[in-house]
Formats: structure tokens, C-alpha cells, sequence
């Protein structure tokens, strides 16, 4: 993802904070909230290769976006 890409018509990518077996971590903020909080924004890359592997990252992707959102 490029900087200043907005995605959602919401949130603007700052920066890659990492990358990973499962995907790239962004920095963003959130241009509709008064203060542009800053969060997270987890880009999964797919496993074509494996459905198997890809069906259990989504898993964990899931698990961890909701165990974040508490």
C-alpha cells in the first residue's frame, strides 16, 4: 500500500510499521474521528498455493481482530 492511500474513504496509511508471515501491519489514522486517532490496518496476503494454511490464517486473523477490538 502507498502512503496517503485512504482506505474505506476512511482511513489514511501513514507508514508499514511490519511484515510478516501473514501479511503487512500499517500505521493509519482515521480521518473521520475529530482527533485522527491513529490505529492499525492488517493487510493478509492471501496462500493460493495451500487452502488449508490460508483458511487457518484467516482463522487467526479473525481471532485477532477480535480479541483487539475488546
Amino acid at each position: 500500500m502507498a502512503n496517503s492511500l485512504l482506505l474505506n474513504h476512511r482511513y489514511r496509511i501513514i507508514r508499514s510499521v511490519g511484515v510478516g508471515g501473514f501479511g503487512e501491519t500499517f500505521l493509519a489514522e482515521d480521518t473521520q474521528m475529530p482527533s485522527k486517532r491513529r490505529c492499525a490496518i492488517k493487510q493478509l496476503k492471501p496462500i493460493l498455493d495451500n487452502p488449508q494454511a490460508d483458511r487457518i490464517a484467516r482463522q487467526r486473523f479473525t481471532r485477532e481482530a477480535t480479541v483487539l477490538e475488546r
